[in-house]
């Protein structure tokens, strides 16, 4: 197997706005890869735009917040 990687991932809903100068990516959940590559996800909200962003969970940086 080669180097381990991450299987943890965030789950993120974009809203978009006229009033918004840029998209807001806002935290919804959280994913899991399975052995087969497959994915569990886990909502803590539903997305108003039925569309969801998933990516990897980025290590914490030093005097920064995750976005939620």
């Amino acid at each position: 197997m080669e180097g381990k990687e991450t299987k943890l991932k965030a789950v993120f809903t974009i809203v978009e706005g006229e009033k918004l100068e840029k998209p807001l990516f806002r935290r919804i959940g959280t994913g899991f890869v399975n052995r087969d590559a497959s994915l569990n996800v886990f909502l803590d909200a539903l997305p108003v735009s039925g569309k969801l962003h998933i990516r990897d969970v980025e290590p914490r940086r030093e005097g920064t917040r995750e976005a939620q």
